[in-house]
C-alpha cells in the first residue's frame, strides 16, 4: 500500500485513518500509521488517544500480536440493523450515545450515536430504545430511534455530595456509573455523605441527569445504613398495609375439629442460634424394621387465605430477606415471629409429614395430615451437636437419640443416591453491640445441620410425591442438568490442573463428586468447588414436573418453610386441596397465571440472594476500610478481561485487581484456560493461584474492594497467548514488586 504523506503539521482525519485501516491487507500498529501519514514524534500522543477512542467505540479491536492493532471491523456484524440499545451518556451539547443492551462479544461494545426522530420523545440515560442502525463512511454507527421500549430507573440510591451551590448523587450500585445533579431546592434534608433515595427527573436533555432527594436513608457512619442501601436498591417491600397488620394481629389458634391432635408428640426444633422464626420441628421413634419420623411444619395457609390483601403482599415479597442486622419478613411479625412460629411450649396449627423408613433409609410409606402440635424443646445446632457428642442433658438426649438414629439411615440413603456434594463456604458477619462488624468467619458446618437438612428433604419429597399422585397443579422445585457449554469450559479448566472430568456420557452428580473428592485437601479444593458450582444450572420454581439434578431426585417441592417462602405456602394449599384438608386450599388457576407466579417467585428469590450478598459485601468493605494498605494472602477466584477477582483468605471477601494495575507489560486473557499471560515475562496468573495482594480501596457505600498484586504467579515460557482479542495493556507495578512512592519501591524477590 502506498504511503500517504501529509503536509507538514497536518494530521489525518478520523475518516482517513479508518479508511487506511479498512484497506490494509494486514494488521497494522501505531508505528505503521505514523509512517503512512508522515507523523512526527510530537503526534504520538495524539495518535494514541485516537486509537484508544477507536478501541472504546468498537471501531477497531486489539490483536494478540505484539503492538498490533487489527484493521477496522465491519461493524455491520457487531450491531444488527435493528437492535435494542441502552442510552449510556448524553454530552453537554445534547448528543445521545447508546450501546447494545445485550453484549456478549469478546471486544468492547460499540457506541451508537442516536438521532432523534419526529414524534419520539427524547431519551434519557438508562432508557432502552429500539433503533435502526447504519454504518457511516467514517466507521461510526448512527441509530435512528424507532420507539422507546423502557424508561430507565425512576429512582436512584446514592451518596449525596455538595458541589458549589448544587448537589451530586453518586450511585451506590457499582454497576451504575453515572452521577446525578441536584438543584438546591431539591436537597430535602440531605447532608453531604448521606445515603439518599432520589427521584430521577425526566426534564434534563443535556449534561447530567437531574434528581430530587425523596428520602434520607442514613449516614454512612451508621452501620444500619448498609442493609438499607440493599433494601432500597433491590426494591424490597418493607411496609405492610394496616389491613394486613390488623389481620395478623387478630390471628388465633384454630379449634382441633377435623385436625389430628399431635400435641402429645414431643417435637423438637433445631435451628441456628440467631433464628428469628421456627418453621419446622422433628420427632422420631424406632419401630419394627426401622423408624417412624414426623416433620411438623407451620400451617401458614390457615392464616394467609388466598385472595386476601395479606396474601397479595406475601406474594409480592415472595420470601423473607435476611441481613446481618435485620430480617425483612414475608409475613407481619405477629405471624412470622408469633402465631406461625413453632415456639416451645406453645400450641400451634401445623401440617405434619409422617414417614416410615427401613434401616437403610428407604421410604416405605408416607402421609401428610393437618393438625395441632406443641413443640417440647428448642435446641440450637450447636447445642444439639454438643448433646449428641458429649451428653449432659438427659431430657434432651431422650428426644434427640432416636432422631439422630433415623438420620443415620437417611444419610445412608443419601450416599446411595449420590447428590452433588459441593462445599461452598458461607460467610457469617457478626455485629457488635454498636452495630458494627465485630468479626467475619466462615459458617461452621455441623452434623446437626445435615440432620435437619435430611429431614426437610424427606418431607419435601413426601409432599412432591403426594401431589404428583393427585394430578393437581403445584409448584415444583426444578434443577436442570448443567449446560453443555459450561461443562465443556469446566472440563478444559480442570485439564489445566491435571484432572479429567468424564466425557462421552451423560454427566450425573457422582461424576462431579469424583472430581471434588480428588481435590479434597489440596490447594485447588476451593476453586474447583466454586468452578463446579458455577457450572450448575440455577434452580427455579415451575408448575411443570421435572427432576432436581443437584439432589438426584425425580420430583421435589419446597414444603418446609412457609413462613419465609411463598412457594411453600402454594404447596401447602395444593396439599390441602388434594387431600381435602379444608376450604382454604389452592384455588383453580389458569396455567399461564401459574407459570407467571413461578417466574415471579423465582425472581424474588434471586432478588433476595443479590440483596443479601450486596449487604454482606458492604459490611465487609466497612470492616476492611481501616486496613487499606495492608497485605493479605489471597487466591484468584475469577479471571476476566477487566482484571482478576481474588478472595482474601482471612475474611472471604472478594476484591478486584484491575487489569491496568497488574504490570508494566501487556497481559493476554486466555479465557479457555482461565488465566492471563504476561507478554514479555511469560508470567502466568490463573484461577486458583495463591497470591499476595495489597488492599488499596474499600468503599462501604458500594461494597467495592480494590487491590494491587504484590506477589504471585508462575513463569511459564511454554504458555502461549491466545489468538484474538484480549485484555488491555496499561502501565502499573510489575507483579512481584512492592508499590510505593517514587524512589521507594523495592523488589520483593523472585516471583512464585
Amino acid at each position: 500500500m502506498a504511503r500517504r504523506g501529509h503536509p507538514t503539521g497536518a494530521r489525518p482525519t478520523r475518516e482517513e485513518l479508518i479508511r487506511y485501516l479498512r484497506e490494509s491487507p494486514r494488521k497494522v500498529g501505531k508505528r505503521d500509521l505514523a509512517r503512512a501519514f508522515g507523523l512526527s514524534k510530537a503526534d504520538a500522543e495524539w495518535l494514541g488517544t485516537i486509537l484508544r477512542e477507536f478501541s472504546a467505540e468498537g471501531v477497531i479491536s486489539r490483536s494478540t500480536g505484539r503492538r498490533a492493532i487489527a484493521r477496522a471491523r465491519d461493524d455491520s456484524g457487531a450491531v444488527p440493523p435493528v437492535a435494542v440499545l441502552e442510552v449510556v451518556s448524553i454530552s453537554p451539547d445534547g448528543d445521545v450515545f447508546a450501546a447494545p443492551a445485550e453484549w456478549k462479544r469478546e471486544f468492547p461494545a460499540p457506541r451508537v450515536h442516536l438521532v432523534p426522530m419526529h414524534g419520539v420523545p427524547a431519551p434519557a440515560v438508562g432508557d432502552r430504545v429500539m433503533a435502526r442502525n447504519t454504518i457511516l463512511p467514517d466507521g461510526s454507527i448512527e441509530g435512528r430511534i424507532m420507539r422507546i421500549l423502557e424508561r430507565g430507573p425512576g429512582e436512584v440510591v446514592g451518596v449525596f455530595q455538595r458541589v458549589g451551590t448544587e448537589g451530586r448523587i453518586v450511585p451506590t450500585n457499582k454497576r451504575r456509573r453515572v452521577e446525578y445533579r441536584v438543584r438546591g431546592a431539591d436537597f430535602g434534608d440531605a447532608e453531604p455523605g448521606d445515603v439518599v433515595v432520589a427521584e430521577v427527573l425526566g426534564d434534563a436533555r443535556v449534561g447530567l441527569l437531574r434528581a430530587r432527594v425523596r428520602e434520607r436513608v442514613g449516614g454512612l457512619d451508621d452501620p444500619r445504613t448498609l442493609s438499607l442501601i440493599a433494601i432500597h436498591e433491590h426494591e424490597i417491600p418493607t411496609r405492610f398495609s394496616p389491613e394486613s397488620m390488623r389481620a395478623a394481629d387478630e390471628a388465633h389458634i384454630p379449634e382441633l375439629g377435623a385436625r389430628i391432635d399431635f400435641r402429645e408428640v414431643p417435637f423438637i426444633t433445631i435451628d441456628p442460634a440467631d433464628a428469628r422464626d421456627f418453621d419446622d420441628a422433628v420427632w422420631a421413634e424406632p419401630v419394627a424394621g426401622g423408624w417412624e419420623v414426623m416433620v411438623a411444619i407451620a400451617d401458614v395457609a390457615h392464616y394467609v387465605r388466598p385472595g386476601t390483601l395479606l396474601d397479595r403482599e406475601a406474594q409480592e415479597r415472595g420470601n423473607s430477606v435476611y441481613f446481618p442486622d435485620r430480617v425483612v419478613p414475608m409475613l407481619p411479625h405477629a405471624l412470622s415471629g408469633g402465631m406461625c412460629s413453632l415456639q416451645a411450649g406453645e400450641e400451634r396449627a401445623c401440617m405434619v409429614a409422617t414417614i416410615a423408613i427401613d434401616k437403610k433409609g428407604n421410604v416405605l410409606r408416607h402421609r401428610i395430615e393437618r393438625g395441632l402440635m406443641r413443640s417440647a424443646m428448642r435446641l440450637t445446632y450447636e447445642r444439639a451437636q454438643e448433646i449428641h457428642d458429649r451428653g449432659g442433658d438427659p431430657a434432651a438426649e431422650r428426644l434427640l437419640a432416636p432422631v439422630w438414629d433415623a438420620y443415620d439411615a437417611f444419610a445412608a440413603a443419601r450416599a446411595r443416591r449420590t447428590p452433588l456434594e459441593i462445599e461452598s463456604p458461607e460467610l457469617v458477619v457478626r455485629l457488635g453491640g454498636d452495630g458494627r462488624v465485630a468479626d467475619v468467619r466462615p459458617r461452621v458446618h455441623l452434623e446437626s445441620m445435615r440432620l435437619i437438612e435430611e429431614y426437610m428433604i424427606a418431607a419435601n419429597v413426601a409432599a412432591a410425591l403426594t401431589l404428583e399422585a393427585s394430578g393437581l397443579p403445584t409448584m415444583y422445585r426444578v434443577h436442570d442438568e448443567p449446560d453443555p457449554e459450561r461443562v465443556a469450559n469446566l472440563r478444559t479448566f480442570l485439564e489445566t490442573l491435571d484432572y479429567t472430568l468424564s466425557a462421552g456420557q451423560r454427566l450425573q452428580p457422582q461424576h462431579f463428586n469424583a472430581i471434588l473428592r480428588k481435590v479434597k485437601g489440596t490447594a485447588h479444593e476451593s476453586v474447583v468447588n466454586q468452578s463446579v458450582l458455577r457450572t450448575q444450572s440455577q434452580a427455579v420454581y415451575s408448575p411443570d414436573a421435572a427432576s432436581h439434578f443437584g439432589l438426584a431426585l425425580r420430583r421435589y417441592v419446597h414444603f418446609t418453610s412457609p413462613i419465609r417462602r411463598y412457594s411453600d405456602l402454594v404447596v401447602h394449599r395444593a396439599l390441602i386441596a388434594a387431600l381435602h384438608l379444608g376450604n382454604d386450599g389452592l384455588q383453580p388457576i389458569e396455567p399461564e397465571a401459574f407459570a407467571r407466579l413461578a417466574a415471579h417467585i423465582s425472581g424474588t428469590e434471586r432478588r433476595a440472594m443479590m440483596a443479601e450478598r450486596d449487604a454482606t459485601d458492604r459490611y465487609l468493605a466497612a470492616f476492611l476500610s481501616d486496613r487499606v494498605g495492608a497485605e493479605f494472602s489471597a487466591r484468584i477466584s475469577g479471571v476476566t478481561s477487566a482484571g482478576l477477582f481474588v478472595t482474601l483468605l482471612e475474611t472471604g471477601a472478594q476484591a478486584l485487581i484491575p487489569m491496568r494495575t497488574i504490570g508494566d507489560e501487556r497481559y493476554f486473557l486466555d479465557e479457555q484456560h482461565q488465566r492471563i499471560i504476561g507478554e514479555r515475562s511469560s508470567l502466568v496468573l490463573r484461577l486458583g493461584d495463591p497470591i499476595t495482594v495489597r488492599l488499596v480501596e474499600a468503599t462501604a457505600a458500594s461494597g467495592g474492594l480494590l487491590a494491587n498484586l504484590v506477589e504471585g504467579g508462575t513463569v511459564d515460557r511454554k504458555a502461549k497467548a491466545p489468538r484474538g482479542p484480549n485484555g488491555p495493556r496499561r502501565p502499573g507495578a510489575r507483579p512481584g514488586t512492592r508499590q510505593g512512592p517514587p524512589g521507594k519501591g523495592a523488589s520483593r524477590g523472585r516471583r512464585r
